[in-house]
């Protein structure tokens, strides 16, 4: 190799230093509400969605076994979103986005999709401790990049493979580890389908998550706050509407009564935790859309990846939820695959940019 040629051209130097002020500049006309509304939504993203797991796994612990109810749970706070949505259009002055046929028949296709994949997760979390269950949900940004590939035309390049590579084989150390953190109640097939339905729920949440990238590219054609809203409080609804057919079809609302009386802490504390599940949901969902409207997917991203362990901790020092030795070393890997995620879908994006 010549001597030199590992170090970048005169114009590659350009361009990093154009996209550096660019960067700077655009930081500096930032105003500080901005930077509070960031912060607030880093939050937001930070501990609401690690509260809500953990809260469907102390409804499950403390003698919750709908499957159903916790599906519902996940989206009966939709109204909180479509509230923000509604003033969003008085305070930035903003009108909503036409309703066409096509982009109806989106919102209950995703909608349905997301009552199903809400459903999937419900059976994970009642068969497997919270920490398991994070992690494994973590290979959704693999199967997100995969979708993303063949539906979006997104680019995928070797970092992002290597990601692939490396979150798959975290779950299969998981898998080889199942022994030691499975509940004493909970049956060997119990655990596996579990285990199953984590994987097939993180598989669904990739795919919706990159038909609702379509949805924006092909029938929204922008991409603002408030349009980003839109379409979360549609699917949102729309998944209510679905898994409320369930629970009626099932006959959980009535067997509520008794899951209340028989749960551990009475009758108030059932109540507190189905209440905060949905709350602790939706402002983890608000907190995510607003991370990718004020800052980017790549931030998204890496809180995307900061919030996995945060969760299995989080399940270890309150739900006491055993950590072997394989499934830290599980966390470090999806970790190390997170972190080439991120920089393969950096490295993408510059290559995007204008020069």
């Amino acid at each position: 190799m010549e001597e030199g040629s590992s170090k970048p051209s005169n114009s590659s130097w350009d361009k990093i230093l154009n996209l550096k002020h660019i960067t700077m500049e655009g930081y500096k006309r930032k105003p500080i509400s901005h930077w509070i509304l960031l912060a607030l939504s880093i939050v937001a993203m930070l501990v609401a969605f690690p509260a809500s797991s953990l809260l469907t796994r102390v409804y499950y612990s403390n003698g919750g076994a709908s499957k159903w109810i916790i599906s519902w749970v996940a989206v009966a706070g939709w109204p909180l979103t479509a509230l923000i949505l509604f003033n969003s259009y008085f305070f930035l002055d903003s009108s909503p986005t036409p309703l066409t046929f096509k982009l109806l028949v989106s919102y209950v296709v995703l909608g349905f999709l997301s009552a199903a994949d809400n459903l999937m997760y419900a059976y994970a979390y009642a068969y497997l401790p919270a920490s398991t269950a994070a992690l494994l949900a973590s290979s959704s940004l693999a199967f997100s990049a995969l979708c993303g590939y063949f539906i979006v035309h997104n680019k995928l390049n070797a970092s992002m493979v290597n990601a692939i590579v490396i979150i798959t084989a975290a779950m299969a150390i998981i898998a080889l580890d199942s022994d030691s953190d499975r509940y004493d109640y909970v049956t060997d097939h119990q655990y596996t389908m579990g285990f199953i339905w984590d994987i097939l729920g993180s598989a669904l949440h990739g795919l919706i998550f990159a038909l609702s990238e379509l949805v924006f590219v092909k029938l929204m054609g922008r991409r603002s706050f408030h349009v980003v809203l839109e379409q979360q409080v549609m699917v949102s609804f729309f998944g209510f509407v679905f898994t409320t057919i369930g629970v009626i079809v099932n006959n959980d609302f009535e067997g509520m009564a008794s899951e209340a009386r028989s749960f551990k802490g009475g009758k108030s504390s059932y109540i507190l935790v189905l209440v905060w599940s949905a709350i602790t949901f939706q402002l983890g969902v608000l907190g995510g859309t607003a991370v990718l409207y004020l800052a980017s997917t790549v931030m998204a991203g890496v809180l995307n990846a900061i919030r996995v362990p945060i969760t299995a901790i989080a399940a270890v020092i309150l739900l006491h939820d055993p950590m072997s030795g394989f499934k830290i070393l599980s966390l470090l890997i999806t970790f190390w695959g997170f972190t080439s995620y991120i920089y393969g879908n950096s490295s993408a994006s510059s290559e995007d940019s204008p020069s």
